[in-house]
């Protein structure tokens, strides 16, 4: 095991340089120019080329993009994820004040997805054939093919124009009010978390379906065994190897899904940063926020693997 951590890791730093390098360079290579975006039009024209070179040696800007890139991983070998060239402010301050407002929403809809999807499978391939079993499966295709952000926007024609339940955008902290949190949260959960629900039953119930008609599942039926001890103790565990795979790969949709739900309904977190970022070209929130998606996406892939050797007894780690 400490082998195969060792490499995991090993592996896990390299994809994530290859990841800050295409960013970076990826970002510098879009045309335009960050410093027109700090200046005003008017500005612009007035200003010498001597300002506008002060302002690229500020950020930087003025030295080759080899030489930038170290000197940002350099900065983030330290902890320092730069400076901000639009708001001239430290990147990281403004990421971790945002940050826990993503990962607010993203671990709702991920427990969500383990909470309604999985028990959904299993149901369904317990009751196959069923109306139950129709209803459900019906109902995923759905979850699967409907895009997030047209959900949104159904949502808050819905409920938030028409019904006038919900709030249309904004995050209140649930620290200075729990019920306010509830209420603007609602809407963009649930559709961050169609689409994982969506996938976990599907997978669930095609698992379940295989496993039910192993041999050790028709050898624990004919002990006598319920089929409550049947399904929990011999099928559950091994029907979640696949799906504990698909919830792995869930988390980058659900990060993906954030940066949308986070625009449409105007949540002020990493996401929404982004998608601003990208737009004004500030290079160093799109690096610094990228990096931490990144890192996020490696560490629950070596999770995943992690409990799939817990889950299957074949699985060894050399």
């Amino acid at each position: 095991m400490g082998t195969y951590l060792l490499r995991r890791g090993l592996q896990a730093v390299l994809i994530i340089l290859l990841v800050s390098v295409i960013i970076f360079f990826t970002m510098r290579l879009l045309p335009g120019d960050p410093i027109l975006m700090l200046v005003t039009a008017s500005e612009a024209e007035s200003a010498t080329q001597e300002q506008m070179d002060a302002l690229r040696h500020e950020f930087g800007l003025d030295k080759p993009m080899i030489v930038q890139y170290f000197n940002w991983m350099g900065g983030v070998v330290r902890g320092d994820l730069g400076k901000s060239i639009l708001q001239r402010a430290p990147v990281g301050k403004e990421i971790l004040r945002r940050l826990p407002i993503t990962f607010h929403l993203g671990s709702l809809a991920f427990l969500m997805s383990i909470i309604f999807g999985i028990p959904a499978g299993i149901v369904c391939a317990i009751r196959r054939g069923t109306w139950l079993d129709t209803t459900v499966t019906f109902l995923t295709n759905i979850g699967i093919t409907i895009p997030n952000f047209w959900l949104g926007i159904i949502f808050i024609y819905v409920f938030a124009v028409n019904l006038d339940w919900l709030p249309v955008q904004g995050y209140t902290s649930p620290f200075i009010d729990l019920a306010k949190n509830t209420r603007q949260i609602i809407m963009p959960v649930i559709c961050m978390s169609f689409f994982p629900i969506a996938s976990a039953a599907r997978q669930t119930r095609s698992s379940m379906l295989e496993v039910m008609h192993q041999d050790y599942i028709r050898t624990a039926w004919s002990k006598g065994n319920s089929e409550r001890v049947v399904i929990l103790r011999h099928g559950i565990k091994n029907a979640l190897i696949p799906v504990v795979t698909l919830m792995g790969m869930s988390i980058s949709m659900i990060i993906g899904g954030a940066v949308i739900m986070e625009t449409v309904f105007n949540i002020p977190g990493m996401g929404r940063l982004a998608v601003a970022s990208v737009l004004n070209q500030d290079y160093p929130y799109v690096q610094g926020i990228t990096l931490i998606i990144a890192i996020t996406v490696v560490l629950a892939n070596l999770l995943v693997d992690i409990l799939n050797g817990w889950l299957d007894p074949k699985i060894h780690y050399d």
